[in-house]
């Protein structure tokens, strides 16, 4: 019988595989709609007006480093606690919990990276219509309205933000159930037990009750004001979406509170939505759902749910970059609307009007936990996150080079036949990857016995050829006696656990599956430990590991999830969906960190994350198509990703789903060579396309985007080292470094690279021309092909052809490249550099180079590394170091100058460290104004000086 269950659980899954495989796009009628989300519907049916909250103010306490304040729902009596925090770096904090809650609400943990330091504020008025605070810096203060409630951020005469200034503040308190009884007396015999054990469990504390009951903090209005603490609405304490029903024992409990923001018009982030760069308002449509789901072959230009969330929104205008980030776990929705603001205070504003975006944030549980980012640049909100939730994980090398994946390799020879063709095709790889079918029948740690019988011999002749191998770990598990896996995290209690206490089981690729519940540390570090070498069989120190499905997905739960009633410990499912594809990753890197004794940095990817994700590794854009539409889509959520702190983003090369033309995977390549995460991957019913299988012409194009991507690998490594260090995107909107120029700030076509790269990928089918917008009064813009100078500030029309990846370098920097590409980024190691150093009439040209040993975590532990300036000024160009106190050598040597935008010099001097001079030879093109030195010999490490004469 268990053998036929076990065979009819595979029918199940292999016919929803093909199901899922076989669609044209997404079904929409498996998610749901605002409307079809019970909390999502009560809230916001909720009109702006008069808010029922109101401040007590004579229950305020100010500390050296907190406010609390007491606010008042007057419709029910029910009081609420609110504390106010002044942030180091130019933040404020609000939380918002219930007073007196019936029990404990979720507070998100292990997302910041500490407790962030406060400083002091200090009260500079107040009287009975309310308060005003000091916040320190510039002017700022913080008015605390009492009528209703209110909190004003202000900058001068200016106002920042403002939160709840159109009254749709709502908190659902926690509540007994008033008719439990002739509810729970309908239901049928079935359900007779779990009705009588919710009543034990729910009541088991009457003095609890009477507390509940007697406490004027909790106490409805007895002037007949608390119809809505009576009204019992469709969804309150139970809910069906199609087949499945949410048992909801806690009622309703969400949480919903408005930011209007004067003076903005432009708002970006909350990844992750396949859309636009800009947000778009959702008036008359449904908000923007932040809910991590496993959704096949997306729709684009839509606000639903996608694999992961990030609950962080950028306003952006000309004066100020500022940031909300939105610290709740529970499925989120946000409504943004556009209108026009008049008078905000009446001393403040004039008469004129003003632009003004309004932002709504609707969560399902847990508390209101805000933090503002004040800026007022953009580079310092990315600091301020980066210093709440940590900054982008350091790649090892290899990562920011080229993978190679598909849904599936067949087995050892058909890795070994791939292999072998990008040798004979000479197109270097660093990474090939194999997805779920490489295990023993869908169980992760383990190797097919068939198809892979000798993974070590497998791994070692990548190992030999200096590359590597990413190897799937899903984190649902078989449901099998004879699996080792299974029955230790069953033996250990490490299940999530369903409403009635048994492990919750859901439908995934193995077929029927336990979930570990890895919001348990315990579990965490257990799941850790199976990553050393003497656990994972099979494995070595070059295979590393993808973490897919970790939304988490269930095939046969509501929304393809798990249900919101299932249990981690004494928190509901709906409490943290959101964190547990962060802690999946978590846990995945510590293993891999673990299994090196703390030396190697892992490489992980992930497709599901959480606000802080960006500490652990790589995310991609999850399963998208091979259409045009979806190559363009892959950069705006990509630039979304970046400001809020995931700069390891990329998208499936080709599209995984259908059969890209020739003409759409080379342009696909030559998009994704200029993206940080760069990986070919295709859904198993597709035709192959290796980028050999299109035609010799083909090839040589497709070759052509891959070596540039390994020529600009310094470059790249770079960026992801000052990524690390301050938070800034690597894969950057124009407006960040052009803030005040508005023609960039719904542009998400192009995109810069730090801030000297600037690429416009042509993304149109049979384009023979793009228009580029080159940012900057008074920029020179260099072409990295023809070295052709444009001025910045203009719309330049660019014929292209199929070999065109329009691509420029900003004048005033110096950018270093590799020129001898090898067959994957670790035979590059001890290669030589060119450097090419592009001009501006405006500014000293500059440059970095950033050298360590690629793959440990020894330039942090031991300062081993390399960071030199690079600068062009009067005419000398010259090396200096930027960490005197880091150690670090390479035998690598400067074989190449170009000097873009130069006059042609008499002679050439170079003066190394040791004083010595010496006459360089050099070509000049005077048609381009560039100049070439050749092979100036310099250790690249070492200061040195070369002079134009």
């Amino acid at each position: 019988m268990a053998a036929f269950i076990e065979r009819m659980g595979y029918l199940l899954v292999l016919g929803l595989c093909v199901c899922l495989s076989g669609t044209r796009a997404v079904d929409r009628g498996n998610f749901k709609t605002c409307d079809q989300s019970a909390f999502c519907k009560r809230q916001r049916a909720l009109k702006p007006g008069q808010s029922p909250y109101r401040a007590l103010l004579e229950t305020m306490e100010l500390t050296n480093t907190r406010l609390t304040l007491q606010l008042i729902n007057d419709n029910n009596k029910v009081r609420l606690l609110l504390e106010l925090y002044r942030l180091q770096g130019n933040m404020t904090r609000v939380k918002i919990n219930e007073l007196k809650p019936l029990k404990p609400r979720f507070e998100v943990p292990d997302v910041l990276i500490q407790e962030p330091p406060t400083e002091p504020m200090s009260l500079l008025s107040q009287d009975e219509n309310g308060v005003v605070l000091s916040l320190g810096t510039e002017s700022q203060r913080v008015i605390v309205s009492a009528q209703p409630f209110r909190l004003d951020i202000m900058e001068g005469r200016e106002v920042l933000m403002s939160l709840n200034s159109r009254g749709l503040l709502a908190f659902e308190h926690l509540r007994i159930r008033k008719d439990t009884f002739s509810y729970k007396i309908t239901k049928s015999l079935g359900s007779m037990w779990d009705t009588i054990k919710w009543v034990f469990t729910s009541q088991a504390d009457p003095e609890a009750e009477k507390k509940e009951e007697g406490d004027p903090a909790n106490q409805p209005a007895e002037d007949g004001a608390n119809a809505e603490e009576e009204k019992v609405e469709d969804g309150m304490w139970e809910e069906t979406f199609k087949s499945h029903t949410d048992a909801k024992p806690n009622g309703p409990s969400s949480i919903s509170l408005d930011f209007s923001l004067p003076g903005v018009e432009h708002v970006y982030g909350i990844p992750e939505h396949a859309d636009s760069l800009r947000l778009k308002t959702t008036d008359g449509g449904d908000p923007y759902r932040l809910y991590n789901l496993d959704v096949f072959q997306y729709e684009l230009f839509n606000p639903m749910s996608l694999y992961g969330t990030i609950p962080v929104m950028l306003a952006h205008n000309t004066q100020r970059t500022i940031a909300i980030f939105w610290l709740n776990a529970a499925e989120t929705w946000v409504d943004i609307s556009s209108n026009t603001a008049g008078k905000m205070l009446d001393y403040v504003q004039g008469s004129s009007e003003t632009p003004q975006t309004d932002v709504r944030w609707i969560s399902e549980s847990g508390i209101i936990d805000v933090f503002i980012m004040l800026g007022p640049t953009p580079s310092d909100v990315f600091s301020q996150y980066a210093s709440l939730t940590g900054t982008q994980s350091f790649p090892p090398l290899s990562g920011l080079a080229y993978h190679q994946c598909r849904w599936n390799y067949n087995d050892q020879e058909d890795v070994r036949a791939v292999d072998q063709g990008f040798d004979n095709h000479d197109i270097p790889y660093d990474f090939i990857w194999l997805d779920i079918e490489h295990a023993d029948g869908k169980r992760y740690f383990t190797w097919d016995p068939h198809k892979f019988p000798q993974p070590k011999e497998m791994l070692q002749g990548l190992q030999d050829k200096k590359r590597k191998m990413v190897a799937i770990v899903d984190p649902h598990i078989k449901v099998d006696s004879n699996y080792k896996i299974h029955n230790e995290i069953r033996s250990r209690g490490f299940y999530i656990k369903n409403k009635d206490g048994g492990d919750y089981e859901g439908w995934c690729w193995p077929g029927n599956s336990g979930y570990p519940d890895f919001t348990n540390p315990e579990m965490r570090n257990w799941w850790a430990s199976m990553f050393a070498y003497d656990q994972y069989e099979g494995s070595m120190e070059n295979l590393y590991t993808w973490n897919d499905m970790n939304e988490p997905s269930v095939f046969n739960g509501p929304e393809v999830t798990m249900h919101k009633d299932a249990m981690h410990g004494a928190w509901e499912h709906r409490d943290v969906h959101n964190l547990y594809g962060l802690y999946v990753h978590m846990a995945t890197v510590e293993g891999l960190i673990q299994r090196s004794g703390g030396e190697e940095r892992p490489f992980v990817l992930t497709r599901a994350f959480f606000a802080g994700s960006q500490r652990y590794g790589a995310v991609w854009t999850g399963d998208n198509a091979a259409e045009w539409d979806h190559l363009k889509m892959s950069i705006p959520m990509c630039l979304s990703l970046g400001l809020v702190g995931v700069s390891l983003c990329g998208a499936d090369v080709g599209g995984f789903f259908k059969a890209p033309s020739s003409e759409l995977l080379v342009r696909w390549y030559q998009t994704g060579a200029y993206q940080p995460f760069f990986r070919a991957h295709a859904h198993l019913d597709t035709p192959r396309r290796e980028p050999w299988l299109f035609g010799p012409e083909n090839t040589a194009l497709i070759r052509e985007a891959v070596r540039e991507r390994y020529a600009l690998l310094p470059y790249w490594y770079q960026l992801f080292y000052h990524a690390h260090r301050s938070g800034e995107p690597v894969m950057r909107a124009l407006w960040i470094d052009y803030p005040q120029d508005t023609a960039t700030f719904s542009m998400d076509d192009q995109f810069l690279l730090g801030r000297d790269l600037l690429v416009h990928p042509v993304t149109d089918e049979g384009s023979r021309g793009v228009t580029a917008y080159l940012p900057g009064k008074g920029e020179v813009w260099f072409d990295v092909h023809t070295f052709q100078k444009h001025n910045g500030e203009q719309n330049l029309y660019i014929p292209v052809t199929i070999s065109s990846i329009p691509v420029f370098q900003r004048g005033g920097s110096i950018i270093p490249r590799k020129a001898r590409v090898r067959r994957s980024s670790s035979c590059m190691e001890r290669d030589p550099y060119t450097l090419y150093v592009a001009l501006s009439p405006q500014r000293t040209a500059q440059g970095e180079l950033y050298i360590d040993d690629g793959h440990t975590f020894n330039f942090e532990k031991k300062k081993e590394f390399i960071h030199r300036r690079l600068s062009f000024a009067n005419n000398k160009l010259s090396s200096s170091n930027l960490a005197p106190d880091a150690l670090f050598s390479t035998p690598s040597w400067v074989e190449r100058i170009l000097i873009l935008g130069a006059s042609k010099p008499s002679k050439v001097i170079l003066k190394t460290a040791d004083g010595k001079e010496s006459q360089l030879e050099f070509d000049f093109d005077a048609s381009m104004s560039v100049l070439s030195l050749r092979k100036p010999g310099m250790n690249a490490g070492e200061d040195w000086t070369v002079m134009l004469q």
